[in-house]
This record gives C-alpha cells, sequence and structure tokens, in this order.
C-alpha cells in the first residue's frame, strides 16, 4: 500500500514536470514566433479598422487603414475627404482598440505576394500617373502641395502649386526633388484619386 502510494507521488510529480516544461516550451515558441513578426504584418492584419497614426517629425493620421505595401500603408480618413500614403519607416506609434492590437500579433490570412510588391515607388507612380494633387509632409513637418511628375527608385519630383489647382504650367510656382527616407505622409486632394 505504502509502496503504491509511492510511486502514484513519483506519477504525479513527473505530470506536474513534464506540464511545467511543455508550457515553457510553448512560451518560448510563442515568443519566437513574435520576434519574427513585422510591423507591415500586423499592420496587414489590421486592413478595415479605424487607427491612428503618429508619424515621426509630422502631424498625425487617423482613419480606417485601407491596405499595406511592401513599405507603406493607406488610410482613408475618418471625415472620408482626403486619403493619405504613411510610409512605415515614418511610423512612431500605431493605436487602435485592444482587440484589434491583439488579433494583429496572430495573423490570420497569408501574404499576399502583390502587396508584397507593392513598394512606397509603386505607389507614388500610380499617383503621379492619375496626376491627382498632393499634400507632401518631410522630416521636420515642412509641407508643400502639388502634383506628382514622376517617381523613381529613391525619390519623386513634386511640381508645386497651389491645393486644388490643376497642374499647369502657368500654376506650378517650382519643383522639388524629394527622397522617399525624407517622406513622412502623402495625402491625396480625394479619396477617389
Amino acid at each position: 500500500m505504502r509502496w503504491q502510494r509511492f510511486f502514484e507521488d513519483l506519477e504525479l510529480q513527473l505530470d506536474t514536470e513534464w506540464e511545467a516544461e511543455r508550457a515553457a516550451l510553448d512560451t518560448e515558441a510563442e515568443r519566437l514566433r513574435l520576434s519574427r513578426l513585422t510591423l507591415r504584418e500586423r499592420l496587414a492584419e489590421l486592413t478595415g479598422v479605424e487607427i491612428a497614426i503618429d508619424v515621426i517629425e509630422a502631424d498625425g493620421v487617423r482613419g480606417c487603414l485601407t491596405g499595406a505595401g511592401s513599405d507603406w500603408i493607406g488610410i482613408a480618413s475618418s471625415a472620408g475627404a482626403r486619403a493619405a500614403v504613411v510610409p512605415l519607416h515614418a511610423i512612431a506609434s500605431v493605436a487602435a482598440a485592444e482587440p484589434d492590437l491583439l488579433r494583429s500579433a496572430r495573423p490570420a490570412r497569408g501574404r499576399s505576394p502583390l502587396a508584397e510588391r507593392m513598394t512606397l515607388g509603386f505607389v507614388l507612380r500610380d499617383v503621379a500617373r492619375r496626376r491627382v494633387g498632393v499634400r507632401v509632409v518631410v522630416s521636420g513637418g515642412v509641407s508643400w502641395t502639388g502634383t506628382i511628375d514622376r517617381a523613381g527608385a529613391d525619390h519623386f519630383d513634386l511640381a508645386l502649386h497651389d491645393a486644388g489647382e490643376p497642374r499647369r504650367a502657368s500654376a506650378v510656382i517650382g519643383h522639388r526633388m524629394i527622397g522617399y527616407p525624407a517622406l513622412r505622409t502623402l495625402h491625396l486632394d480625394s479619396a477617389e484619386g
């Protein structure tokens, strides 16, 4: 009888140690999974969610996250009048409801190969092609309005003119060549653009 109890105690102790070891392994596996999770992956999971972005050296942007490319996100303004493109390198922090933030830490969506290839340059070339008026905000909070004339691999050319005016030679008051690393936000004149 005593030996039976002794073996039961040993078995219980082994089970307890095994469960503790398994829990430690599960915790370590979760840490490893989280260590590989990128900001872009988490933001892609928040598509369709209202968020607020604090932008480095510029005003924040708030609205519904409409998409995430390889190095940028798109946001439709809460007011609906404007859309914005924010490069990932310009994001200081993201505010969202706690359930959304928790859900974003466990991505359910597969990575879209197309979204992975859609770089900031791709988006800016599309904006240039559509001739959409923009307000560009760069490091230090400096901003200009105008139309993107062309977008290269690491920079774009902006024809400066008054907001809401179409790009005409007579309306252009100057030109800027802007490097992507300096870009903080790009606000489109209209959400449809």
